[in-house]
């Protein structure tokens, strides 16, 4: 799974899709209920950061209780490494602020 260019496999994605992550045709998805407006914004914040750092961009929902976030390379038409990767650093930065993917 190291070729970020290499779109993966059903199993391959099955197999290293983090926990509250579902796979949807070409991209991942994960719902977090922040609970509020601005804890959502602050997960929004730290997405954007991991996301610059990455140069790779999700698209992301904020509403006043949640942040939607769907994942997918679309330079190569579906899911590759480097959206797993940048879906564990969401996770993370969302379980540092106390949610977890699904919650809600």
């Amino acid at each position: 799974m190291s070729d970020p260019q290499k779109t993966l496999t059903a199993s391959e994605i099955s197999e290293a899709i983090p926990a509250g992550w579902q796979h949807e045709g070409e991209q991942i998805t994960a719902r977090f209920a922040t609970g509020d407006f601005g804890t959502g914004l602050a997960l929004v914040d730290r997405i954007g950061a991991s996301a610059e750092e990455a140069n790779h961009h999700p698209d992301l929902t904020l509403t006043y209780s949640e942040v939607t976030v769907a994942l997918s390379s679309h330079d190569v038409g579906g899911i590759t490494s480097r959206d797993i990767e940048l879906a564990r650093a969401i996770t993370e930065h969302a379980a540092a602020l106390g949610v977890s993917p699904g919650e809600g």
